[in-house]
Formats: structure tokens, C-alpha cells, sequence
């Protein structure tokens, strides 16, 4: 089991900014990805931002700019920096730990927060 433990959702106005932190613990030996998912209201969830052991890092389009994903490994725990925020950018977002390499036994093995809503007001 992994437990991810969110923080730093808020209301912002346009331009402004937040960071979300998720903080994991637990069997996070297995875990090799991490990352921030949204859904907004009649939408399906979507992929913000993610990252990896290795460090690399995946944005959506819609995020590309100015969000910024990272981590700190001696804390397990993985941030996303968002800075001008848009109106279209409120959602709940979740995040998300995940094993995604089909070399191990431990493919498959996904994890997700239980969401911390973001609303940019305009």
C-alpha cells in the first residue's frame, strides 16, 4: 500500500499562484512515477504533470509554460508549482503514484490521493 497525503489547494485569482505538495509513504519502493491529475466539472481526469525516478518530467499541453512539477526524494514528496493561474485551470486535482514499468512485478500498481480542489477566480 501507498498513502498520499495532499495540501495546498486553495482559491487563487487569475495570474496568481499555488503549490500543491503530495507527500507518500508506505511500500514507495515500488513506485517509480508520480503525478498530478485534474478533473473538472463534465470532464474526464486528465494528466497535468508527472515525473519519474530518472527525473524526467511530462506536461499537458494546457500546463506547458507554467506549471512545474519536482520532487525531493529525502521527504517522498512530489510538488507542482502553478503559476499563472487561468479560470480554466479550477478542478480538483489528485495525485497520483503509479508503477508503469512493464519490466516489473509491481506493474500496474496505482495510487491516487483523494483530490484537493484548486478554484482561479477571474
Amino acid at each position: 500500500q501507498v498513502q498520499l497525503v495532499e495540501s495546498g489547494g486553495g482559491l487563487v485569482q487569475a495570474g496568481g499562484s499555488l503549490r500543491l505538495s503530495c507527500a507518500a509513504s508506505g511500500n514507495i519502493f515500488s513506485v517509480n512515477v508520480m503525478g498530478w491529475y485534474r478533473q473538472a466539472p463534465g470532464e474526464q481526469r486528465e494528466l497535468v504533470a508527472s515525473i519519474t525516478r530518472g527525473n524526467r518530467s511530462y506536461y499537458a499541453d494546457s500546463v506547458k509554460g507554467r506549471f512545474t512539477i519536482s520532487r525531493d526524494s529525502a521527504k517522498n514528496t512530489v510538488y507542482l508549482q502553478m503559476n499563472s493561474l487561468k479560470p480554466e485551470d479550477t478542478a480538483v486535482y489528485y495525485c497520483n503514484a503509479k508503477n508503469s514499468d512493464y519490466g516489473s512485478a509491481n506493474y500496474g500498481m496505482d495510487y491516487w490521493g483523494k483530490g484537493t480542489l484548486v478554484t482561479v477566480s477571474s
